[in-house]
């Protein structure tokens, strides 16, 4: 069995006995549970860890007092309490623990991060720090390959993406499977729930449509009249899987320049076996019509994913002129701005004249097969 360190367990290991709330944060079935088995065995001194979907454990921190928390965390200094989110009030119930206990350490994971954000948000101000567990990043597999396996597996990681039960299956037949299976029984399963959606196809139908449209500017109101939904419900649902972590947003990038385009945005996927399995495409890359796509949606991610691992606070933005000059990514860290294009070949483009007029101490780089482990291994 492969097994694949986690880069940000060392994050948070580096947090506990600190009297903080560690909040992780990530999807169904992206390896959450087992890297705070990993932490625990590290862990030499007595914790407590509880899944909070079993309807006892929800009864006993339901009661919120003191004395009741006394008893349930007698001689322990860790407290692990799995998908979290499902306790009413858990913000309340999480700072009454760490304000009450000043040597106890909780690490509090959901797979449903809006509404964890929303209960722990408040009450949590300066005692806790967030986390994010992606898809398995190639910084992570690149303890357990060199460079010649990475480039070799390239073309598998397009197609399949990078969650980690994917690297335990040995067919595509199998990675296929699993990853239809994964979006059918877990991917929505907290929006669905949470939200209390009622009309589950319309989320579906979507996340259809933003899959085919990956790293293209969408119109809201475009997206409703397909879907037969508001604007404000369109609006809604892409809010919400965002924060789950199925997709994210790039803006448009601007210093209010007028040629500029700001209301605009792009929309990416977490990960391409995921966007594939929405699509029930797993053709192999040679016949790919949609490559181009794959490989930027691929590499905007695992640049994100990097970054993350690195904690370097970046902000992700395309940038395009009314008269069409464009350029995929801009990465803004700090008051520094570096320009990206994406060429799964060896094509070539010009970096946009008003680009270069405007930023001209903003470096333009074009991510190919070549260089691109340079982009996301640093």
């Amino acid at each position: 069995m492969m097994k694949i360190y986690r880069k940000v367990q060392d994050l948070i290991q580096k947090r506990i006995n600190q009297n903080k709330v560690l909040l992780l944060y990530g999807t169904r079935r992206v390896g959450k549970t087992y890297l705070i088995k990993s932490v625990e065995k590290d862990y030499t001194i007595p914790f407590l860890h509880l899944n909070a979907e079993d309807a006892d454990v929800a009864s006993i921190l339901e009661n919120r007092s003191v004395s009741n928390y006394q008893r349930l965390l007698a001689g322990k200094k860790l407290l692990i309490i799995d998908e979290a989110q499902v306790i009413p009030e858990i913000g309340k119930i999480l700072k009454l623990m760490i304000d009450s206990f000043e040597d106890l350490t909780i690490i509090a994971t959901g797979s449903s991060a809006f509404d964890l954000s929303n209960q722990t948000g408040e009450p949590l101000t300066g005692r806790s720090y967030t986390y994010h567990l992606y898809p398995v990043s190639q910084k992570e597999l690149s303890a357990l390959e060199n460079n010649l396996e990475t480039k070799q597996n390239l073309d598998d990681r397009l197609v399949f993406g990078s969650y980690p039960e994917v690297f335990q299956l040995e067919t595509p037949k199998e990675k296929e499977e699993y990853l239809k299976n994964l979006v059918k029984s877990y991917l929505l399963k907290d929006i669905l729930h949470f939200e209390n959606i009622q009309n589950s196809t319309k989320i579906f139908d979507l996340l259809k449509l933003m899959a085919y449209q990956v790293g293209s500017e969408v119109s809201l109101n475009e997206l409703g009249k397909k879907l037969g939904i508001s604007k404000n419900t369109v609006e809604r649902y892409l809010d919400l899987l965002s924060k789950v972590q199925i997709l994210f947003k790039l803006g448009g990038f601007s210093t209010n320049l007028r040629k500029e385009i700001i209301k605009s945005a792009k929309w990416y996927f977490f990960d391409n076996g995921i966007r594939n399995a929405i699509i029930n495409d797993f053709r192999l890359v040679p016949v790919r019509q949609d490559l181009g796509l794959l490989w930027e949606n691929y590499c905007i991610y695992e640049r994100i994913k990097l970054n993350n691992h690195q904690q370097i606070n970046s902000e992700y933005y395309f940038w395009r002129t009314y008269d069409q000059q464009e350029i995929d990514l801009i990465e803004k860290t700090g008051k520094e701005i570096k320009a990206f294009e994406f060429k799964y070949g060896n094509g070539t483009k010009k970096i946009p004249a008003f680009f270069t007029k405007n930023y001209p101490e903003a470096p333009f780089t074009i991510i190919n097969k070549e260089n691109y482990l340079d982009f996301i291994l640093d």
